[in-house]
């Protein structure tokens, strides 16, 4: 089966009608989820910090169909209210200060968003008998800087800088709420993602689209030779809803962290290079080599995924990219339709 006939077949008869809460929703992954989420007609719920009207969730129209409450993930008291009041019975938690650059210039409020919202919200579905799965959203970072490649799920939790720093946290509340209060909760640790609707400029993939569109010469932060592992957002979607599946049903899932990756190693230099390859653009990038506190060389393997949950990602790197360039020159130009391609998942009873 070729690349672009692989399909993450939506599970409908578990999904639909089923009372789920996302937060974090108008971010690069919270849009997408939500969006499988309503095309498996799930009874969704969304925690909203910011009107955010530039957000995927805002400009596709899904935030008109979901229902919007509006506050702060280190709110417990009002998460609980949510979980009582809608009867939720599967928690997405996406919600978190993403940016790098951010954390290191404002630690604290990183701290308050990333660790403790995550126990806030963690609290809440402890007092919320009807909640039946919990996906918490940490990091590759969560695993700092470590001497073996590619990264496991064996490896110990050591950020040192910031960001990292309140990944490893939070990632480690998850586990204490999972085995000390035998909760359903699972841990995701993907790489950087990247997708259409990712509005953080700075982030290298959107950045260099916008650049080539506008005829400017990309930008790279770093020297170029930073080495990441990079996720298609649709694939990341596609990855937590399958996990919610499973951890609502096997109690042997309570507790684990999944790495879900290409498992690929590129460059922050070789990534743009494909970039313009894709876009047929000459324009060469400036390399500022201002980059600090960041892991030089990073990367996931995703065997645990595919051996305990059958997982494989949907989309290569190339295709990935694709999608993601045309869904910017629709943005930025209006002129490629871009939308969810409707034959990359299906529906079964």
């Amino acid at each position: 089966m070729s690349l672009s006939e692989t399909t993450y077949t939506v599970n409908k008869a578990y999904w639909q009608d089923r009372p789920v809460l996302v937060t974090g929703a108008t971010g690069l992954l919270g849009s997408w989820l939500v969006r499988y989420l309503k095309a498996a007609e799930a009874d969704i719920v969304c925690l909203v910090r910011d009107w955010v009207p530039q957000s995927e969730l805002a400009r596709h129209g899904d935030i008109e169909s979901v229902r919007v409450v509006r506050g702060d993930v280190t709110d417990q008291a009002l998460i609980e209210r949510v979980l009582g009041e809608y009867e939720i019975h599967t928690v997405f938690h996406l919600a978190a200060q993403t940016i790098v650059g951010v954390a290191n210039r404002n630690p604290i409020s990183t701290f308050e968003t990333n660790i403790q919202g995550t126990w806030a919200l963690l609290e809440a579905c402890r007092r919320s008998p009807l909640v039946k799965a919990i996906l918490i959203a940490s990091s590759d970072k969560a695993y700092g800087e470590q001497t073996v490649l590619p990264y496991d799920e064996t490896m110990p939790l050591q950020g040192s800088h910031p960001y990292d720093v309140s990944k490893s946290c939070a990632d480690l509340i998850s586990h204490t709420y999972a085995h000390t209060y035998k909760m359903p909760v699972s841990i995701t640790r993907c790489g950087n993602f990247y997708g259409g609707g990712d509005l953080n400029w700075n982030r290298i993939v959107p950045g260099t689209i916008r650049s080539v569109i506008r005829d400017q010469q990309p930008v790279i932060r770093s020297d170029g030779q930073f080495i990441r592992d990079y996720f298609y957002v649709e694939d990341g979607a596609a990855a937590y809803m399958h996990l919610a599946e499973q951890l609502a049903q096997r109690e042997d899932l309570w507790g684990e962290a999944f790495n879900f990756s290409n498992e690929l190693q590129i460059s922050v230099t070789d990534l743009v290079e494909k970039i313009l390859h894709l876009m047929q653009s000459s324009l060469k990038p400036v390399i500022l080599n201002e980059a600090s506190n960041e892991i030089r060389h990073q990367y996931l393997s995703a065997q645990k995924a595919r051996d305990l949950l059958h997982w494989e990602p949907l989309f290569n790197l190339d295709h990935g990219l694709e999608k993601t360039i045309a869904w910017y020159q629709h943005f930025l130009t209006g002129t490629t339709q871009a939308h969810v391609n409707t034959h990359e998942y299906a529906a079964r009873s």
